[in-house]
């Protein structure tokens, strides 16, 4: 009988060494699970004739795309004269971005997510071009996710601003949208070289005579909706 009850206390030992055993290692497995921070933006044109270039979305913690009275990067240069999102996708103080799948036509909406691991965001921004325009372009510029909840929303709207890199000629061969199928980027610098709000669209109809663009052409502000919702 004593052998047997040695038997069994050996065993029941082992037992609970093994649930354990086990337990550190659901502890250790759940650790090394990285966390998802997800984020959709619903994108709205409210313009009447402007469509907007593929929007690009990026995530990070700190700088901005752009600011008021300063220089335009190269980078939204490009995107403000052609719709090339590339290099504001790819920017150095980027953690996580994405571009909107094509070209968001007047009154339409287009939903584009983007996600990081394990660091949490602190600001997401969103930039896109007016392709009926020399270099004009709006968005959001570094707002503030951190508190955000899962499922929680907020929303924006915006006007539009000058990139200041490319005279608002409104001139034939130097617009890239469907109103003239004209130029896009040129590293030549030929306006202000500081973005601002944009002046507007004159247009032929107003007495710019060299213009390829009409009153339809015209933009009101705001000129885009964001809505941001925090995914998980």
């Amino acid at each position: 009988m004593k052998t047997k009850n040695i038997l069994y206390s050996v065993t029941a030992i082992s037992a609970l060494c093994f649930l354990s055993a086990c337990d550190s290692d659901n502890d250790d497995n759940t650790e090394m699970m990285p966390t998802t921070y997800s984020y959709q933006v619903a994108v709205k044109n409210l313009t009447y004739a402007q469509p907007i270039s593929p929007v690009a979305v990026v995530l990070h913690n700190e700088g901005y795309l752009w600011q008021i009275g300063e220089s335009a990067s190269v980078a939204l240069e490009t995107m403000a004269e052609s719709g090339d999102n590339s290099g504001l996708l790819d920017g150095t103080n980027v953690m996580a971005s994405a571009s909107g799948a094509g070209v968001v036509m007047p009154s339409m909406s287009e939903t584009i997510m983007v996600s990081v691991e394990d660091t949490m965001p602190m600001y997401l921004s969103v930039a896109t071009m007016l392709v009926n325009t020399n270099d004009a372009f709006t968005g959001l510029n570094a707002i503030d996710i951190s508190s955000l909840a899962v499922d929680e929303s907020v929303t924006f709207t915006a006007g539009v601003y000058d990139a200041g890199t490319e005279k608002n000629s409104e001139m034939m061969g130097t617009i890239p949208g469907p109103a003239d199928s004209g130029e896009g980027f040129n590293a030549a610098r030929d306006d202000v070289d500081v973005v601002s709000m944009h002046p507007g669209v004159v247009s032929a109809d107003d007495g710019l005579s060299t213009s390829v663009l009409t009153q339809a052409h015209k933009f009101d502000n705001p000129s885009v909706s964001f809505t941001i919702t925090r995914m998980e």
